[in-house]
């Protein structure tokens, strides 16, 4: 008996295929696609939503989000593994219609839209919601710290940059204070670095002292503790494998379907004071007022705590055990004391409540 066989490449198809073939009616891609072509590009923010009058065609805008939500679907950042996929892949084919474009035409979509991606992002967790796939009850809140593009070498604090300067200024005090040496190295009699070598050398010493003056100044001008370089926002941080240059990602996570509600990139290298502004970020995604928030002791905070519970929100933070009385604008409310540990609330004429923020022991 034979082995299966494949078709003969170079058999000719009478009728060829089309490439609805190669995608099943249940393939996530279609919902992508529906996605896309129901998104109002102008008003979302992207650059080139109406065509050219004149000069070169470009891409519709649409088929560009399409292929970005294909790549986080299958985690794909790579503008060039993109572009390989537009090629190779019956999906993206698919869903591009045989389009196909080069790695620097989709880096720069990327980077002129920033805004209007997290605007797509923002509009997807609508429908989402519409859909009922979020229970709008239950949010976890809790951030990442993802490595930037960017070397440790070229991040600069105030303390690195006083000392770079300080061991410039020990390197041309070395070079400059004995001449005699200098004049002997000229003549190359022992085989040292000549007075013109010299001389450039502490000309290129100067210019990056200079430079380090100007990052100095850029810091005490701006408030910022850290410069970077190649990734401005990424800063030095602490993570679980040592000291790198991050960013750190606040992501809040609906419990329904552990579907992310939103997300904010930071460079502050810790998550204290977070936990506020991304629950009411999180509720004016879900079109909520309030729901219960829960995160790690990172966020063990009581201003922020106390600023969510004003806010509406139920929270629990691990890690906290304290009771808190929170003024609250609501009339006919008030306190009167505590009984078991927890809130005896009475109407009287002072207006307020009292919240309980007990600790957070169980896991989402």
């Amino acid at each position: 008996m034979d082995f299966i066989s494949g078709e003969d490449r170079e058999q000719t198809l009478p009728l060829p295929d089309s490439l609805e073939d190669y995608v099943g009616e249940d393939n996530p891609v279609r919902v992508i696609d529906a996605f896309a072509n129901g998104l109002e590009m102008h008003g979302l923010g992207f650059s080139g939503a109406a065509p050219n009058d004149t000069g070169r065609q470009s891409y519709d805008p649409k088929d560009m989000p399409k292929l970005y939500v294909y790549g986080y679907m299958y985690r794909v950042r790579s503008s060039r593994r993109l572009e390989t996929k537009t090629k190779r892949n019956l999906e993206a084919i698919w869903l591009l219609g045989r389009l196909s474009p080069d790695h620097k035409t989709i880096s720069r979509f990327r980077r002129d839209n920033g805004k209007a991606l997290k605007n797509t992002f923002r509009a997807f967790v609508r429908l989402c919601a519409d859909l009922g796939l979020y229970g709008k009850e239950l949010v976890a809140i809790d951030g990442s710290k993802f490595k930037a593009v960017n070397g440790r070498e070229r991040n600069f604090s105030g303390k690195k940059l006083r000392d770079r300067m300080k061991r410039i200024d020990a390197k041309i005090e070395e070079y400059m204070k004995e001449p005699e040496s200098n004049d002997k190295a000229e003549s190359g009699a022992d085989g040292g670095k000549s007075a013109a070598e010299i001389t450039e050398i502490v000309k290129g010493l100067m210019a990056r002292r200079e430079l380090y003056q100007k990052f100095a100044k850029e810091l005490s001008e701006t408030g910022e503790t850290q410069k970077s370089l190649t990734d401005a926002d990424s800063r030095l941080m602490k993570t679980k494998d040592g000291v790198a240059v991050c960013c750190n990602v606040q992501t809040a996570v609906d419990s329904k379907h552990k579907m992310i509600a939103e997300f904010e990139v930071t460079n502050q290298p810790n998550d204290y004071n977070r936990l506020r502004p991304m629950a009411a970020k999180a509720a004016d995604a879900l079109g909520t007022a309030g729901f219960a928030a829960v995160a790690d002791a990172g966020y063990d905070s009581t201003r922020d705590i106390v600023g969510c519970v004003r806010d509406g929100f139920e929270v629990h933070v691990a890690g906290t055990d304290f009771d808190a009385c929170v003024p609250s604008d609501a009339p006919g409310g008030g306190i009167t004391g505590h009984k078991d540990g927890r809130c005896v609330m009475r109407v009287n004429r002072y207006p307020g409540f009292c919240a309980v923020i007990q600790r957070f022991l169980s896991d989402v």
